[in-house]
């Protein structure tokens, strides 16, 4: 057995920590902040309260499996898990209303059919088809193995219909006019690569995976707030033998004879490591953690300048007076031009230019009917969130800065002021909003630029330039959001998972190599 330290305590080093713990590792959970869950976070003030991160749970079994794993109790037991129905109200900018129910294809196609006029429901369920085919053929060799670069893509290309079916030479834009005439239903399928930070004209057709993962498993909602699933596995974790160290702050990767042997932290404390498992930004873990001279280093960060970031969000969080009549759990409300909107937060297309606030942007808006979230029954909490540029201050070719003096207040009057143009006006009910950037993301979370997801999905060879969670550095590992398979709940933790199996079957993992 091992000594294991974990750099992070989002849910994917909490997972990973659950899992080494539990199979006998001796593992210690380094945090820089005061509490666990890194981007599944909470904001509380006045008997208000808001999951600041995710709002849905996809995919509950990666979950369940983690505690079936590494425990004699179930998720269930430790978080009450409810399945959000409707899952989603869509309002187009047309005026058009699309509300999805939850697990169940008939009411998917006879809403679409409602709304949207006959047929709609069939093009969408067949789109699910091929995507439920993608999704047979990726899920074992991408999404529960180690990436292994080229030879990952070459393994989807030995068998010419699989090839044919995840069509990696098309976007997912491609993908559905191929199945969609309506433009509504092109629109919802758009929103769908902002899951993984991304330009729908860019993002890969695999990425039709996303709706059907959550039409096929449900959306879900945690009683309490999502933060409440990250305290179930920080508990499962510590129940497990591991320890959690918040407010320990990694400043520098200790390397000794070409592997990872450690860390050291601010206060000047050393934690010597057989392995290091990493649940920091992978840019920032390359850029800041690992020592200038260690060549697996320079490679790293080569790798990550030829994928394009992943795009960032720029929140609100309202406190409002009174109830909504009507409002669903999760209102996303579109604006007239997707385009415009990707165009400006990656500055690209045909407005190229510098990255910008987006003039007239989607905003998603979730409002979970749970009494945690709320100081009275007469009340209501808001997180509204709006696609947005990173926070780059020394480059506006990558960013803009979020920090400049007003723009942030100027944004979120402006924001309320598209939200009133689309039938949700909350501004005279407003008791105080938090408002959060992209530069506080980063701050809080240090995801370098407040990228959400790390690197984005932009390109057919994105997903496999992804940081692997075998380090190029022996006895460095890599979960989270900004690694292998990507972001996400249900994502993070098959990335814990994947590297407990790596660090199972490299026998003692204090002589482990990749």
């Amino acid at each position: 057995m091992a000594d294991v330290v974990v750099v992070g305590a989002g849910l994917g080093g909490l997972a990973a920590a659950a899992r080494l713990a539990a199979a006998g590792h001796r593992v210690t959970v380094c945090e820089q902040s005061g509490t666990v869950g890194g981007k599944l976070g909470w904001f509380s003030r006045d008997g208000f309260g808001f999951d600041t991160g995710p709002s849905l749970l996809t995919l509950p079994a990666v979950y369940r499996d983690l505690f079936a794993a590494t425990g004699h109790t179930a998720l269930e037991d430790h978080v009450d898990l409810e399945p959000v129905d409707p899952a989603f109200d869509y309002r187009f900018a047309d005026g058009t209303r699309l509300e999805l129910p939850n697990l169940s294809r008939s009411g998917t196609r006879a809403a679409m059919d409602a709304a949207l006029g006959a047929g709609a429901g069939d093009q969408w369920l067949a789109l699910m088809r091929r995507a439920a085919r993608i999704w047979d053929v990726t899920r074992e060799p991408f999404l529960t193995s180690p990436l292994q670069g080229p030879r990952t893509l070459a393994r989807l290309s030995r068998r010419t219909g699989d090839l044919r079916t995840v069509a990696p030479w098309l976007s997912l834009r491609s993908l559905g006019r191929r199945y969609l005439d309506d433009p509504h239903l092109r629109t919802l399928l758009d929103r769908y690569a902002t899951y993984t930070g991304s330009d729908p004209r860019r993002a890969p057709a695999a990425l039709a995976t996303v709706p059907y993962m959550e039409q096929r498993f449900g959306s879900w909602y945690v009683r309490g707030g999502l933060r409440r699933l990250a305290e179930a596995v920080h508990d499962r974790a510590v129940a497990s033998g591991a320890l959690v160290r918040t407010h320990a702050d990694v400043v520098a990767l200790v390397v000794e004879d070409g592997r990872a042997a450690g860390v050291r932290l601010a206060d000047g404390a050393v934690l010597p490591a057989d392995v290091v498992v990493s649940d920091a930004d992978a840019t920032a873990l390359y850029r800041d953690l690992v020592p200038d001279a260690v060549p697996a280093r320079r490679r790293a960060l080569a790798g990550l300048r030829r994928v394009t970031p992943s795009l960032s969000g720029f929140v609100l969080l309202l406190a409002l007076r009174g109830r909504t009549p009507g409002l669903r759990h999760h209102t996303v409300l579109f604006g007239a031009d997707y385009d415009a909107e990707f165009d400006a937060v990656f500055g690209v297309g045909r407005r190229r230019g510098a990255p910008r606030p987006v003039a007239d942007p989607t905003v998603y808006v979730a409002v979970p009917d749970d009494p945690a979230t709320r100081p009275d029954d007469d009340s209501e909490a808001w997180f509204v969130l709006v696609n947005a540029p990173r926070h780059v201050p020394d480059d506006p070719r990558a960013g803009i800065d979020w920090d400049a003096p007003g723009l942030a207040d100027r944004y979120a009057d402006q924001v309320l002021q598209v939200m009133a143009s689309r039938g949700l006006d909350v501004r005279d009910r407003v008791l105080w909003r938090e408002v959060r950037t992209p530069a506080d993301l980063e701050r809080d979370t240090r995801s370098v630029g407040g990228s959400i997801y790390g690197t984005s999905s932009n390109g057919p060879r994105a997903a496999f330039l992804r940081p692997a969670n075998a380090s190029p550095l022996p006895g460095l590992y890599l979960v989270g959001g900004s690694a292998h398979p990507g972001g996400g709940i249900p994502l993070v933790g098959l990335s814990a998972q994947i590297v407990a199996d790596l660090l199972g079957r490299a026998g003692s993992p204090s002589t482990a190599r990749r």
